[in-house]
């Protein structure tokens, strides 16, 4: 890729990033936490579309919760037309939720739920990306140093990862 071409991606980047003026509709989503046996992250590459939350940015696999569903079946729903998996409650177990309030806006508090979703190091192979531009597997080194990363998810996945470092307020006064 030629300077010239590099220059007008980032320069399309940019401009959904943070130039666009388009309309963001926050809602209640649904986030996986994909990691392989290996302990690599799988991660979408977003759409550079200006009416998405940082667009052009790797994030987890996910989306909107609709009306009437849980958490768990917006993620089973959303893997299925991303990546055509197909996962069950046995594979993905709750991990946290983050709560995001746009009260600001007049919009209100909406939550993001992350689920952990363990899979075999293969089962990336059979993975048919249907939405975002890319997708790819990474170490927790690499997503949170190297790649430009939603800060919501790079936190989750930062907790993930270094979970066994918190403690208990008793225990650390101890």
């Amino acid at each position: 890729m030629s300077a010239q071409q590099r220059f007008s991606v980032d320069a399309a980047l940019k401009q959904a990033f943070l130039g666009s003026t388009a309309q963001l509709r926050p809602a209640h989503a649904a986030a996986a936490l994909i990691v392989l046996a290996d302990g690599r992250y799988v991660l979408q590459l977003r759409d550079t579309y200006p009416t998405i939350f940082y667009p052009g940015h790797w994030g987890c696999f996910g989306g909107a919760i609709e009306a009437n569903e849980t958490a768990f079946e917006a993620l089973s729903r959303e893997l299925l037309e991303e990546l055509g998996l197909r996962v069950s409650p046995a594979e993905c177990r709750y991990f946290t939720e983050f709560t995001f309030d746009f009260g600001f806006a007049g919009l209100g508090v909406f939550c993001r739920h992350y689920h952990l979703v363990s899979l075999q190091i293969d089962t990336i192979d059979r993975f048919t990306l249907a939405e975002g531009a890319d997708l790819g597997a990474f170490s927790a080194d690499e997503i949170l140093t190297q790649l430009r990363v939603t800060p919501y998810d790079a936190f989750a996945i930062w907790l993930c990862h270094h979970g066994e470092r918190l403690q208990a307020n008793d225990a650390r006064s101890a």
